[in-house]
């Protein structure tokens, strides 16, 4: 099944499943939040309702598809050891993979309130290193009797409904900066995240599970139509129940949260390849550039790169004298100390 969400000529919002070339709404008015709450075998049962009671829907071509969910949060891992590899490179000087990568997969949370739907162009701030990355995302939803806390990679693997594709947009001068401070990523990326074009079902993915566990999709990137990488998921150094299980450890994974991979290696990125090559070739994006990313039984995401939104200047940090207590807070205990002496 693929999840979708769409707005139709009139400027209203459909929400339901695709089906070849049609869009069919959800029956009793349901949302994708709704049915990612409800569950994968709650979704099944409403597939069939679905084609029952609306079984010719709208064509595809007649709506623009918008991002497939409003996420409850978005947490984005880094499980490519290869893109570790060719990142540091261009960060550190040289290639390196710390050894605590290979701990946990580690994730940092970004900003669920700039998702950015298929077609729809990223407004990047000033920048002069734009960078795409290609991932693939999880989708949680719900499962009865189970809360999300502290689960195992075999019962986080239950609370997966789907996949969706995502481009963590990123701004790596603004990125580099803010990661001096040991902090971030933060205004380098927070300013997009582009997922679509729908949600596809667990299910769906099943029979592309390898041996180990591993999903063994094929992604591709391409820049105004030219390959720029490729890569197997299989080559995440977890599956994706592992990064739902290490996600809920000590907190909860709800219907709605996004789990993104991480970036492919082999040129999921510029930034990768600015490392690997020692200089900014491919260029970085400029306003205009299209970036298509497909991830073969999910779909494909386009879009292009708009114009970079100048924010309004901020004052540097300013120099403080460091005193520990406030002028007020001194004189208090000398002047009580003179009324005491009959000063």
């Amino acid at each position: 099944m693929r999840l979708a969400r769409w707005k139709h000529s009139d400027g209203t919002i459909g929400e339901g499943f695709v089906e070849d070339e049609r869009v069919i709404p959800f029956p009793h008015a349901k949302t994708v939040a709704d049915v990612l709450s409800d569950g994968l075998g709650a979704a099944q049962a409403l597939h069939a309702a679905a084609l029952a009671e609306a079984p010719t829907g709208s064509p595809l071509a007649d709506v623009t598809l918008l991002a497939p969910l409003v996420p409850a949060s978005v947490r984005d891992f880094v499980t490519f050891e290869e893109h570790v590899e060719g990142v540091s490179a261009g960060v550190e000087g040289k290639s390196h993979v710390a050894n605590e990568w290979y701990e946990y997969p580690t994730f940092y949370f970004t900003n669920p309130h700039t998702i950015l739907g298929p077609g729809e162009p990223v407004s990047p701030p000033v920048t002069e290193r734009l960078d795409f990355e290609l991932e693939l995302a999880a989708v949680v939803g719900g499962v009865s009797g189970s809360d999300g806390v502290n689960l195992t990679p075999e019962q986080a693997a239950s609370h997966i409904f789907g996949y969706t594709i995502m481009n963590d947009w990123s701004a790596r001068d603004l990125q580099g900066r803010e990661m001096k401070v040991r902090l971030g990523p933060a205004k380098g990326k927070d300013f997009g995240t582009s997922l679509g074009p729908w949600i596809v079902t667990a299910d769906e993915l099943e029979p592309a599970i390898d041996a180990d566990g591993f999903l063994a999709v094929r992604g591709e990137v391409r820049v105004n139509g030219e390959l720029i990488g490729e890569d197997l998921f299989a080559n995440m150094g977890w599956p994706f129940p592992v990064l739902v299980a290490y996600a809920s450890r000590n907190a909860v994974v709800k219907p709605g949260d996004v789990l993104g991979s991480g970036t492919i290696g082999n040129g999921g990125c510029l930034g990768e390849l600015w490392g690997r090559n020692g200089a900014l070739t491919p260029p970085p994006l400029k306003e205009g550039d299209e970036v298509a990313m497909t991830v073969h039984g999910v779909g494909e995401l386009v879009a292009r790169v708009g114009a970079c939104v100048p924010a309004p200047d901020l004052p540097p940090a300013s120099p403080r004298p460091r005193l520990r207590h406030t002028p007020n807070e001194s004189a208090a205990p000398a002047a009580a100390s003179a009324q005491k002496e009959g000063r």
